[in-house]
């Protein structure tokens, strides 16, 4: 909670301030506490809880002590939730650099900055929240939780049947997961580096530890979002909607492994039937699947034209496929309480995804027909300009898919729709004009999401149109969130670190542990009406904005208000497009001519460098899926009893191969000669590490076993062994980790030593021939030969651009030799018509 002062220091001050002091108890100034920019609109708000009324208000410099502008005050607005009467004070044509306060009549406000890069680091500031919120691996707690997901539920699978699910964000302050959410989040990441490249730093690696590893840090979650995303629709026919219910509410706890569901670790995955589910009394509502589809698709079209990858455009045109075979609403599955995300709505879903997968394939016109058809369903946001609705009723909160569409259509088509967003926009101001903090978004759960959407809806609207006559209800959205509410507290974490901010939200990170939770936006003041009738709501401090409360409007910075103070990664996201867009400034301009031209010269800017290749935590591991190429890849360490079978073999086929071999292989005596000739050969050799060292835990990928300095010194021996056969760095830039485990750490080690890692492809056992029959995981080679050739007839690429990883040797005790095959296994790939080549070959 924020601190209180001793009761005989207020004694003291109120003898020393006097009557001012006192006044200053009946009226206040809120301001944006983070700032303003010189050029952009300012506004102030005066409110008393007495009646009299102001006219006039002064900004004095902090430093000088001088009044340095003046002007009159708005006409008094009245009564708006504590306050008797309020008044707007706008200060736009103030726009000198500098540090200030305001003075109306007895009230004083406080500090702030004018200034062109108050935003700045903003957007990066934020991230810390979203890194925080991540599952799997947690880069904040430097551990793992629910690495267990998860066991299905209603899907067309047995329920019960494992799949890995693991990854993603914990939706809120509970540890529960939404495709929803989720998708809608990694798609406002996504579109703010697109938009906005330049506001974004590196200073995380992938997996969210810090390090550089030349991506933004926006795009490196954004990954981690389509990573996940990529789990729960694994094939074309399966897409499921959320992991675990609210038997997570099981008590305030750090992230772990949760052993509440009955099914050991295991959390529950539901699939979207587009029917009714609920795991105890309560049922959803849903109806169909494309509002859950149509956001996958979305994401993946996006993350697919940003990062030119191909599996997730497979997904993107998947997931609309399922969005179109299957209309209508997935809700989120209630359990013991009747509390879910009731989602009416889908059109607009489908209307984004249909623009976004036509930005990915701009050849194919029947995307951007589609959507068209799709804004025609929800031309106007249901909840815009009403006093109500239900928890998550009309989401995402605003029509994502008008702004896409809009950038791609011209004349009649794209008028209409940022008409559609006029009409909106305008049904919030008639009521929004009518109090002095231009309120116009209900106060229901997660009233600051709401906000933070329909600012993007007024600064899309505004950009694309040069239609300013929002702009000042627009600036009074983000305003609100950063202090200019009846509270005067910001509603994101720490941010600024100079203001009153939350400091007790509803989370087990500060509360139990008092950890920050930077960057976090909390749901948001409720009405008086709903915070009274919400189940197990009890506040455990004193409420230091008593003073501030209403019949009409409520907030509490006290962990025990799950209703106001809550913190959303979803509506976290959201801001950061917000804040991104603040920093950056209006970067495209307003007529239709200069608008195409700057879209174009933004795309331009912000795509991520094209590869054909597949990565894995920063690893290749597989090369272009249009080529139809392979690398047979050969490794070892303590084993070479088939080096010169393997040898025989490829010579006999004609085929180059690549070996990763370790320090200690090149240094043995016995292999010393082979590895000459198969040099001479034209086989590419290159590093395994020295001593085979394993780099991180397999139970937990992200916790390193060594440390830089280890690994740079491991590495150097591995090419040290190297150059008695005459290979030197530039001969053999990739590397292949040893025990073929690695973590991003890793693979940005490598970078910083200039070299590549790449792995295995995976899918099929061809890693596994090391295996023993004592081994559970026990592979025979007819099983591993079995499992190459159905990969290969099953999937519609084939091998491309596979790595296929082979032993050199094995444990005695396996005396099925997998290398053994080698011949029959060439000969079906040249039937196959694959071209066998080495790894440099494979991935230059």
């Amino acid at each position: 909670m924020k601190k209180f002062i001793p009761e005989l220091v207020i004694i003291l001050l109120l003898s020393i301030t006097g009557f001012n002091a006192i006044a200053q108890t009946s009226s206040w100034v809120r301001i944006n506490l983070l700032g303003y920019k010189p050029n952009s609109t300012k506004v102030a708000v005066w409110c008393s809880k007495e009646k009299n009324i102001i006219t006039n208000f002064t900004i004095v410099e902090v430093t000088s002590g001088k009044t340095v502008y003046a002007a009159k005050a708005s006409n008094a607005f009245g009564g708006y939730g504590p306050f008797t009467q309020t008044c707007r004070l706008n200060f736009s044509a103030f726009a000198r650099p500098g540090r200030y306060i305001i003075k109306a009549g007895s009230a004083t406000s406080p500090e702030f900055t004018i200034i062109q890069d108050v935003y700045k680091g903003t957007a990066n500031f934020c991230l810390r929240y979203m890194r925080q919120q991540r599952s799997g691996f947690n880069p904040f707690l430097k551990d793992s939780c629910h690495t267990h997901d998860g066991y299905t539920l209603y899907g067309p699978m047995p329920d019960s049947t494992r799949i890995d699910a693991s990854g993603g964000w914990h939706d809120a302050s509970d540890y529960l997961q939404y495709a929803t959410t989720s998708a809608n989040a990694t798609w406002h990441l996504l579109a703010a580096y697109r938009d906005f490249p330049k506001v974004f730093a590196d200073e995380h690696l992938a997996n969210g530890l810090p390090g550089k590893n030349n991506q933004a840090d926006v795009l490196d979650e954004a990954r981690w979002g389509l990573n996940w995303l990529l789990k729960m629709h694994p094939k074309k026919d399966w897409l499921f909607n959320q992991i675990a219910d609210d038997r997570d509410h099981h008590g305030m706890r750090i992230p772990k492994e949760d052993s509440f569901y009955g099914r050991g670790y295991e959390r529950p995955v539901y699939f979207c039937t587009g029917t009714p589910q609920g795991f105890g009394r309560y049922k959803n509502r849903s109806t169909g699947v494309a509002s859950t589809a149509g956001k996958f698709a979305s994401a993946f079209a996006l993350g697919a034209t940003l990062f030119h990858d191909p599996v997730m455009k497979s997904r993107a045109l998947s997931a609309w496929s399922l969005g179109i075979e299957k209309p209508g609403v997935c809700q989120t599955a209630p359990g013991r309480s009747p509390y879910f995300y009731e989602e009416d709505n889908w059109t607009d879903d489908m209307e984004l995804a249909g623009a976004c997968l036509y930005s990915m394939a701009p050849a194919n016109k029947k995307f951007l027909t589609a959507a068209y058809k799709y804004a025609k369903g929800e031309t106007i946001t249901p909840w815009l300009g009403t006093d109500t609705a239900r928890h998550y009723q009309w989401y995402p909160f605003i029509n994502l898919g008008h702004y896409e569409l809009a950038k791609q259509l011209q004349g009649k088509e794209r008028k209409e729709l940022l008409g559609y967003y006029k009409q909106g926009i305008d049904r919030v101001w008639q009521k929004a004009k009518q109090n002095a903090f231009y309120r116009g978004v209900p106060f229901i759960w997660c009233s600051n999401n709401l906000t933070t959407s329909f600012a993007m809806q007024c600064y899309w609207y505004r950009t694309l149109t040069g239609d300013a006559a929002y702009s000042e209800l627009e600036q009074a959205c983000f305003d609100w969130l950063f202090g200019c509410n009846p509270w005067g507290t910001s509603m994101v974490y720490g941010l600024p670190a100079w203001g009153d901010t939350p400091v007790d939200p509803h989370s087990a990170f500060t509360h139990l542990k008092q950890y920050p939770i930077d960057g976090g936006l909390v749901d948001g003041p409720v009405y008086g009406s709903i915070y009274k009738n919400l189940i197990g709501i009890t506040l455990n401090e004193p409420d230091e904005y008593a003073t501030f409360q209403s019949d009409l409007v409520v907030y509490h910075d006290d962990y025990g208000d799950y209703s106001t103070n809550e913190p959303t990664m979803d509506g976290t996201a959201s801001l950061i497009y917000l804040l991104a867009a603040k920093e950056a400034g209006t970067l495209v301009k307003t007529s239709g001519t200069t608008l195409k031209q700057a879209s174009q010269q933004t795309a331009l800017s912000t795509k991520v460098t094209p590869t054909p290749f597949t990565y894995d935590h920063g690893a290749i591991a597989r090369g272009d899926l249009k080529q139809k190429k392979l690398a047979l890849v050969f490794t070892g360490d303590e084993y070479g009893d088939g080096l010169g079978s393997i040898s025989r073999t490829l010579q006999q086929h004609n085929v180059k191969a690549s070996f990763f071999l370790t320090g200690r292989f090149y240094r043995n005596d016995m292999y010393r000669a082979m590895i000459w000739h198969m040099k001479m050969k034209g086989h590419y050799f290159g590093p395994h590490s020295d001593r085979h060292l394993l780099y991180s835990d397999w139970g937990k990928r992200d916790s390193l076993l060594v440390t830089r300095e280890q690994f740079v010194q491991d590495l150097e021996s591995n090419y040290t062994a190297m150059q008695a056969y005459g290979i030197n760095r530039q001969d053999a830039r990739f590397f292949l980790p040893p025990f073929e485990w690695y973590n991003d750490s890793i693979a940005s080690w490598t970078k910083q030593q200039g070299l590549q890692l790449v792995n295995f492809t995976p899918g099929t056992y061809s890693n596994a021939d090391y295996t023993t029959p004592d081994m559970k995981n026990y592979r025979s080679s007819n099983d591993i030969l079995d499992s190459i050739i159905t990969y290969e007839q099953r999937n519609s690429a084939g091998l491309n651009g596979f790595i296929l990883l082979i032993h050199v040797g094995t444990h005695p005790n396996r005396t099925d030799k997998f290398y053994l095959q080698l011949p029959g296994l060439i000969n079906y790939l040249r039937q196959r018509k694959y071209e066998l080549t080495t790894i440099k070959e494979l991935l230059n």
